[in-house]
Formats: structure tokens, C-alpha cells, sequence
């Protein structure tokens, strides 16, 4: 069990070298040493116990809100936390040039992961060769970081375009999330915001400092490195989560509330869970180790990559769906 995810109202405790997880109607123990994070979905409190325990055995637990919105995280030091590796890190944000390179490789890589799903659709018959050439022609050699922003919304954009073409059953219509207007679009919503903390919590585990970012500006209420390694692996992970859960039927109209917006409801998160969960622990074949590795490794190999980067020990190259 690497990640513990809780759907339910209750209490975290701390007792000796157990979590329990306490509410009215039930008292789970989880063996912390099999727990590498914690997400909270319901109204979830921790004595100072727990917390003091799982920031010793360095265990990051991250708040959902009852929308399903990203509320913030409890993290431990940083334990493998470089003063040297943040200096690079800096100086790679401080060079315009040494930024846009490393910003350039994120948008290629979504762009390639994007057009290698929608390769895979038209194979299948469905009507989405013209957003192929679209995104296809969207140059990402930009002159400035706000630029490269524009052609990374318009890649989206033309991406999200399709969604109606490949998800009929649950219509996109546009992309909206606040609030999100339709089914789809809190599907998509959730579904990023689970992937922001998976990729925040392998972050955790290198010695990259979350808060220096180059496709997005550091922000202040998130971890903006989280937001731009996780971009390239929205495609490969969200979506395909998305997949299972429609063509499969697994969700349904009725597993939405409308409360000024589209939210799923709770047996729904239980079920986005499972499948996403799935999906990080698929592995696939890498030629250059020799060995399969998961999604989630993937997540946190990609880290590694910018390690090497910005300490000179290698050449940053964004992860491209080779499967």
C-alpha cells in the first residue's frame, strides 16, 4: 500500500507504530512503514500524535475538500532536501534561456503524448484527424514563457476538442472548472487534482525543491514544479483513467451532484480512485534499464531528470510516450 486514500469523515490517531483511522461506524489500523502518503477526501482531522508520527517517518498528507478540490498539504522536512540542487534549480528559473529550454521540453512532451492518444483514436475510427494537424502545427519555439503559455492553452484547447468525439456519453462541451459545468469537465477536474499530489509526494522523494517551477510561475498556495511535471503526464495518466471509467461504465449520471457546479459524489471518487490507483501501479518496459517500472516510477524518474539538468550531468529531455 503506497498511497492510503479516505473517502470518509473521521479521525487520524496515532498509536505506536499504527495509524488508525477512526469514525462512528468503524476503526481501520494502517501499518505506517507500507504507507508512503495519505489523501484525504472527507472532513478528516489528525491528533498531534499522528502528526508528529508521520512527519518523523516522513509520510506527506494532502486535503481534499468535499468538491474534490485540492485544499493543501501537511509535508514533512524535506529529507533529501540539497541546498546545492535548490542553488541549480535557481539559477536554471534566474537564465531566461536556461528556463525556456527546460519549459520547451514540458510542452513538447504533453504535445507528443497528446497527438500519441489521438493517433491511437483515429486508428479507431474516430473523427479527429483536423485537431491532429491543429496541434501538430502549434510551434512551441516561442520567444517567451507567457507565449509558450498561450501554445500550450491552445494545444489543450484544440485536445479537449475531441473529447466529445471519443466521450459521448458525458459531453465536454468547453473546459471549464470553476465551477466545472457538466459531468466531464469534474471528471477532468478531479482527475488533475489527484495527479498534482501523486507528482507533489514523488517530488517529495528527490531532492528538488517543489516551489522553483519554469513553464508556470512560482505561486504562492501551490507547488508550481508539481504543476509542470504533472502536465506531461496528464495525457498519459488522467485520460486513460477517464477511458476506463466511461467505456467501461463505471460512471454513471447518477454518480454527480449538482451543488453550483458538477461534483462527484462519493461512491464515484471511490470508484476514480481505484481505477487511478491501477493505472500508477501499471508498468511498462523501459529499454534503457532493462526493467518494467510503473507510472508512478515514471512520475518520479522524471524528477531525476531535471536533477541531472540542472547539475550538469545530463541533458533534460521530457518524457515521450514510447508505448
Amino acid at each position: 500500500m503506497d498511497s492510503l486514500y479516505i473517502t470518509t469523515d473521521g479521525k487520524i490517531k496515532g498509536e505506536g507504530n499504527t495509524i488508525y483511522f477512526v469514525n462512528e461506524k468503524e476503526k481501520r489500523s494502517f501499518p505506517v512503514q507500507n504507507i508512503k502518503e495519505i489523501v484525504c477526501m472527507g472532513q478528516v482531522s489528525l491528533t498531534s500524535g499522528a502528526i508528529s508520527y508521520l512527519l518523523k517517518r516522513g509520510v506527506p498528507v494532502h486535503f481534499f475538500n468535499r468538491y474534490g478540490n485540492y485544499e493543501g498539504s501537511l509535508f514533512p522536512k524535506f529529507r533529501e532536501y540539497y541546498g546545492e540542487i535548490v542553488v541549480r534549480q535557481a539559477e536554471h528559473y534566474l537564465d531566461y534561456g536556461k528556463r525556456m529550454y527546460i519549459a520547451r521540453q514540458i510542452v513538447d512532451g504533453l504535445k507528443h503524448n497528446i497527438l500519441k492518444n489521438l493517433r491511437y483514436y483515429l486508428k479507431r475510427g474516430k473523427e479527429v484527424k483536423s485537431s491532429i494537424e491543429k496541434i501538430e502545427k502549434v510551434e512551441t519555439d516561442t520567444e517567451s514563457i507567457t507565449q509558450l503559455m498561450n501554445r500550450e492553452g491552445r494545444i489543450w484547447s484544440y485536445y479537449y476538442d475531441t473529447f466529445d468525439e471519443t466521450y459521448k456519453a458525458f459531453p465536454l462541451e468547453r473546459r471549464e472548472y470553476r465551477p466545472p459545468i457538466n459531468e466531464m469537465n469534474a471528471l477532468i477536474s478531479f482527475g488533475n487534482a489527484l495527479l498534482y499530489v501523486t507528482t507533489l509526494s514523488e517530488i517529495y522523494h528527490t531532492p528538488l525543491y517543489p516551489g522553483i517551477s519554469y513553464l508556470h510561475e512560482p505561486e504562492v498556495r501551490r507547488f508550481s514544479l508539481a504543476l509542470d511535471i504533472a502536465d506531461i503526464f496528464k495525457p498519459v495518466i488522467v485520460e486513460r483513467v477517464l477511458s476506463s471509467l466511461i467505456n467501461n461504465n463505471m460512471i454513471k449520471n447518477s454518480d454527480f451532484r449538482i451543488e453550483g457546479g458538477y461534483y462527484l459524489k462519493n461512491r464515484a471518487k471511490k470508484k476514480f480512485l481505484q481505477v487511478y490507483n491501477e493505472k500508477l501501479e501499471t508498468t511498462v518496459f523501459d529499454r534503457k534499464l532493462g526493467r518494467n517500472v510503473s507510472y508512478k516510477t515514471l512520475i518520479r524518474m522524471e524528477a531525476y531528470k531535471l536533477v541531472r539538468h540542472v547539475t550538469g550531468k545530463g541533458k533534460y529531455r521530457s518524457l515521450r510516450r514510447w508505448w
